[in-house]
């Protein structure tokens, strides 16, 4: 019979966080559970963040993943508003921010995300980033008043705050180094056509060249200066660059840091020390290779796999990749780890209805499918993607 660990601390009290806490209850372990998170919030669901909640279309609250009474019901205590600052791993103790010292049998790092800034950002009046519930409610609260945006970055947030924010009414501006959205990540005919979604609703791109850092005046910021010596005027300027694993407090504690939280394929970065969500890079065993994903699917999948291995059912963990994104009235579903130098076939509809599946294949194996508003039929080409890559997750029921 498999003993479980008398008490488990969750350091990270969102998706991932929660997901790990929930999985082990409903898997039946009735030992001691702790969540400790950094921010005051319950834990809120991310993705809405870009969308709903900086429209306006949700009221912060509604980004809840639980209200409080179902959060009860799990019978653990949630540590809220206190980050963690440091790890003795040997003795498997959090120590906090306010001084706390927090010990259990088994911990799961759950800890995130870190937006990346530009130099001369903090501080200034006008500049924001979009990682928290508090970066949306602010950054809405700028929006509304604005006449000029300008976003930072050619990724996939980047372009949902663009959106967002151009049907609030500002003018609004979209800055990188790429030649088009996300063409790093999904190759020329997609990031053409994001390109034509965001011309056509009113977005200017001015991609292409780098940032090289921001004006100011009397604290507030200006513009966005490109490295071509180009001001974009701007009253409002989002910085979306990316984002670095949140793993500074893990500084010292002796376990292997390298993007991310590295774990082996079944999320244990150590013994009684297990990773879940944006922080983790484990080995996947389907792919051979280390891989850290960042999107909302993967913080509930790792988590209850997470859950399975601490409760005694060591199974790997090698799921087929998954991540969406809205923008305006697009939505792309993909499956698989497209990448852009891939070849791309189009298998399903067409690009000029804006309804298409497209398969990206290298060396005559599927590595990918992205659906652009066909989420059926994408949905069903997944299993390509699985026959390609022995060792995946079976498809979805």
């Amino acid at each position: 019979m498999t003993s479980h660990p008398a008490g488990v601390l969750v350091v990270g009290a969102s998706a991932a966080g929660l997901a790990t806490t929930e999985a082990l209850r409903r898997r039946g372990y009735q030992g001691e559970l702790t969540v400790l998170g950094a921010e005051p919030h319950t834990p809120y669901d991310r993705p809405p963040l870009s969308k709903q909640v900086l429209a306006g279309v949700w009221e912060p609250g509604r980004a809840a993943l639980r209200p409080s009474a179902q959060l009860s019901t799990l019978d653990a205590e949630f540590i809220l508003g206190d980050p963690a600052a440091g790890l003795d791993a040997t003795t498997r103790t959090v120590r906090t921010e306010s001084g706390r010292a927090l010990r259990a049998d088994t911990i799961v790092v759950a800890t995130g995300l870190r937006p990346r800034t530009l130099p001369g950002q903090d501080g200034l009046s006008g500049v924001h980033v979009l990682r928290t519930l508090d970066d949306a409610v602010a950054l809405r609260a700028d929006l509304l008043t604005a006449a000029r945006v300008v976003v930072v970055g050619d990724g996939v947030l980047a372009a949902e705050i663009a959106a967002t924010a151009r049907r609030l009414g500002p003018e609004v501006t979209v800055a990188g180094p790429g030649p088009a959205p996300l063409a790093g990540r999904f190759g020329p005919l997609v990031s053409r056509l994001l390109a034509e979604t965001h011309l056509e609703n009113g977005v200017d791109l001015r991609l292409g060249a780098g940032v090289g850092g921001l004006t100011a005046r009397h604290g507030r910021v200006t513009g966005v200066r490109l490295d071509t010596g180009e001001v974009l005027p701007a009253d409002v300027v989002v910085v979306a660059i990316g984002a670095t694993p949140a793993t500074d407090w893990l500084a010292g504690s002796g376990l292997r840091l390298d993007d991310g939280l590295v774990c082996d394929a079944h999320c244990r970065a150590a013994d009684g020390i297990y990773a879940v969500g944006d922080v983790a890079r484990w080995h996947h065993p389907g792919l051979g290779a280390l891989l850290r994903l960042e999107n909302r699917t993967n913080a509930t999948e790792q988590a209850m796999a997470a859950a399975d291995t601490i409760l005694g059912d060591d199974r790997p963990y090698a799921p087929v990749p998954y991540m969406w994104t809205d923008q305006f009235d697009t939505k792309i579903q993909v499956h698989g780890l497209p990448s852009p130098d891939a070849e791309v076939t189009i298998v399903d509809g067409a690009v000029a209805d804006r309804r298409f599946v497209a398969r990206y294949h290298r060396d005559g194996r599927v590595i990918g499918v992205l659906g652009w508003n066909m989420p059926k039929q994408v949905r069903l080409r997944r299993q390509e993607v699985v026959d390609a890559q022995p060792g995946l997750a079976p498809a979805l029921p």
